[in-house]
């Protein structure tokens, strides 16, 4: 004879709740269908009733009652103390399976560690000339050392995953030679100082503080064919040959006080001469001011023609010496010591060494590339200078502003 069917109470939270889950096209076919049994026999329908609504055995509906009413008392209380996401939630675990063991577990916790191990390695290249192991390598390698009899390549990928390891994924690093310096730290917080003060410098005594650096091998590319635009439901297409009209440079004067970038220039190449004629464009736009130039270790921002030129510009009549022999102009080092020299009137200040990110210039180069030259179609490299000039007049007029620099020079690591 049959056994009582458990009775089934809910509230109107409850109630609303399961109507959500049994009708939500995004719920598991199983959590609609244990919603639906509550819902159903909380009409005072009998198990076989139920079956034949959710084509489910009469015995798994009794199953999804009586653990209804097992939980019922700790679901008023969640109801009593939670909001309705924490309601749902409790709903949802109790209409989920219980948890189950399993079989026994084929690979230890020991080889497990030593897989993880063996998915560290370096490959040998006496033993195995690749530059890494793929998942199928490292799989032949476990059985090879005996850390395991057999093993696919993909539980071997599962096993890795659940210990985080993703051997087949790279990241480049760079770190700054300069970092070993004792004064590295010193050399950052000085940049940072440079930003933090560079309105109010300007605003009361005139002082210009620009990031200077160069963008180079922009490439002036001609798709062969029209771009198709976006569309509902379809992605913008680009073509993918072009035709090639060569490259040209960018010198980018970033003015920090207002963002605004001074006196461009666009050459072919990036030589000692075309950097000296940039900045002379630069100091002549205000010739009687003082200026901070933060530039990057590159050789023609410490050439001997820049040492020649501010020199001249400040009137420092001192003997210079004689480059590659003796004074300032003996070699890049004392030509930097000169430039960076704070008592002049134009001063370089020069970054450590793999330290671009600190250039503000590179924010706005990215800028450029995001907006004009990365899915830009020029037909000739006169175009692309064209297209070039038109954004920074664009840029200057509409969109310039100061960059708020928030960092502190504090390293966020050692």
């Amino acid at each position: 004879m049959p056994g009582k069917a458990a009775k089934v109470v809910i509230t109107e939270r409850q109630q609303s709740l399961l109507q959500e889950i049994a009708a939500a096209r995004t719920s598991e076919v199983r959590m609609s269908q244990r919603a639906r049994i509550i819902l159903l026999a909380f009409e005072g329908m009998k198990n076989e009733e139920v079956n034949a609504q959710v084509s489910m055995n009469p015995d798994q509906v009794g199953v999804w009652r009586k653990r209804w009413k097992a939980a019922f008392t700790q679901l008023v209380s969640v109801e009593c103390t939670e909001p309705r996401d924490g309601l749902r939630k409790a709903i949802l675990a109790v209409l989920a399976d219980e948890h189950r063991s399993g079989r026994p577990a084929r690979i230890t916790a020991e080889q497990q560690a030593q897989l993880v191990a063996l998915a560290c390695e370096q490959p040998n290249p006496d033993e195995c000339p690749v530059s890494h192991r793929s998942s199928e390598d490292l799989a032949g390698e476990a059985v090879k050392r005996g850390i395991v009899d057999s093993i696919s390549a993909r539980h071997l990928r599962d096993i890795l995953e659940r210990n985080d390891v993703r051997p087949h994924r790279h990241k480049y690093w760079l770190t700054s030679p300069d970092r070993r310096d004792p004064d590295f730290d010193e050399r950052v917080t000085e940049i940072c100082d440079l930003y933090q003060e560079a309105q109010e410098l300007y605003q009361q005594k005139g002082i210009h503080t620009v990031c200077v650096d160069e963008q180079t091998g922009i490439q002036a590319l001609e798709r062969i064919a029209p771009d198709l635009p976006t569309r509902p439901g379809l992605t913008a297409k680009l073509k993918f040959e072009y035709r090639r009209y060569g490259t040209i440079s960018l010198f980018g004067n970033l003015h920090v006080p207002t963002g605004q970038i001074l006196k461009p220039l666009l050459n072919a190449t990036r030589t000692e001469e075309d950097f000296l004629e940039n900045l002379d464009n630069l100091i002549s736009h205000d010739e009687d001011a003082q200026w901070r130039l933060i530039v990057d270790n590159l050789n023609t921002h410490c050439s001997e023609s820049c040492v020649l030129y501010v020199a001249a510009a400040c009137g420092l009549d001192d003997d210079l010496g004689e480059k590659g022999v003796r004074g300032v102009l003996k070699n890049r080092f004392t030509r930097m010591k000169f430039l960076s020299d704070p008592t002049h009137r134009i001063r370089f200040i020069y970054l450590p060494r793999h330290t671009s990110w600190l250039n503000q210039i590179e924010i706005w180069f990215g800028l450029l590339r995001r907006k004009v030259t990365r899915l830009g179609n020029f037909a000739s490299l006169p175009h692309l200078c064209d297209k070039i000039t038109q954004f920074i007049t664009y840029y200057n007029s509409v969109l310039t502003h100061p960059y708020k620099w928030t960092y502190k020079g504090r390293l966020l690591c050692k």
